[in-house]
């Protein structure tokens, strides 16, 4: 059994930048780690990767052969890819004895809610090679002070979510840079716990863009609270404390905590039930350490 994280997310979230850091930090804690990059685009990785797709695929190659566009290439890349399965499993099956695995997927968002390719190489992996994996989904943290873009996130970690079918953690990269687009219009705990959507209609209603699609934003929203699943963490990538609240919490829900445990089902259940420290306090901690208040942003500006 192996354990590992599936990182996704838009462009521009920051996974290659997360796999970096959290390779780096899940070392210092004295695990055994393996990136596999299966982004066929990402050609300037910052990191070593253990696996490499470009090594069976690249995506120029698949654009000047086929007079494929990016996306249309992404998508040739992943369905290449699950045809040849095979080859992945054999990279990887020496890694699955020992190492933590972090899978660096491409930010093409269709790859994870449209199409079934990714999510077959995904559970084919698991199956194959029995593997305990958590979805890790990035999301900007800067469209938290846009109420549209918000709520285009939520519909996105909704769909991603109930397309994969597996652990799924929502994460609010880039943190620390949250309000470079402007002031929140209400705390972060609104936007990490998914709070009342009514009160976004508001702010959504002064722009006239938006204003005409009220009724359609307001049923958006109806969905994603009628579902009641998103939620979201916070990550800044480069502050340790961050990292390893970030990584208790996927620990918990692959099921790395129990790893090598003996422990009667009376036992187990106690640890999974146990908090996990991720509540009010911890948010305002966040809030307090990369928000400002109204007194020192108005002093600002």
């Amino acid at each position: 059994m192996a354990f590992g994280q599936v990182v996704i997310g838009p462009p521009g979230s920051g996974k290659t930048t997360y796999c970096n850091g959290m390779s780096q930090f899940l070392s210092l804690i004295g695990r055994k780690v393996a990136v596999i990059n299966l982004d066929p685009a990402n050609d300037a990785l910052p990191y070593d990767c253990a696996v490499n797709i470009e090594d069976l695929i690249k995506l120029s190659d698949v654009m000047n052969e086929h007079s494929l566009g990016p996306n249309g290439g992404l998508v040739y890349c992943m369905d290449y890819l699950e045809k040849n399965i095979d080859w992945l499993q054999s990279k990887l099956e020496p890694l699955c004895k020992d190492h933590y695995l972090l899978f660096d997927f491409p930010g093409q968002v269709e790859l994870f809610f449209l199409h079934s390719n990714a999510k077959n190489v995904i559970m084919k992996l698991i199956k194959k090679l029995n593997l305990r994996l958590t979805v890790v989904h990035l999301v900007d943290a800067h469209l938290c002070s846009d109420p549209g873009k918000y709520v285009s996130a939520l519909l996105l970690s909704l769909s991603t979510m109930i397309h994969l079918e597996l652990p799924h953690i929502n994460v609010l990269s880039k943190i620390d840079l949250i309000e470079s687009y402007g002031k929140l219009a209400f705390n972060l705990d609104f936007y990490t716990d998914v709070q009342d959507l009514s009160y976004l209609q508001h702010h959504l209603d002064q722009d006239p863009r938006a204003a005409k699609y009220r009724k359609l934003t307001k049923e958006l929203c109806n969905v994603v609270q009628d579902f009641s699943l998103v939620d979201f963490t916070t990550l800044d990538i480069q502050d340790k404390e961050s990292v390893g609240n970030l990584v208790k919490l996927i620990d918990r829900t692959n099921g790395y905590i129990f790893a090598g445990m003996e422990c009667s089902a009376v036992e187990f259940s106690k640890i999974a039930v146990r908090p996990v420290d991720w509540d009010y306090y911890r948010v305002a901690a966040v809030q307090e350490k990369y928000m400002k208040d109204d007194e020192n942003y108005e002093n600002d500006n």
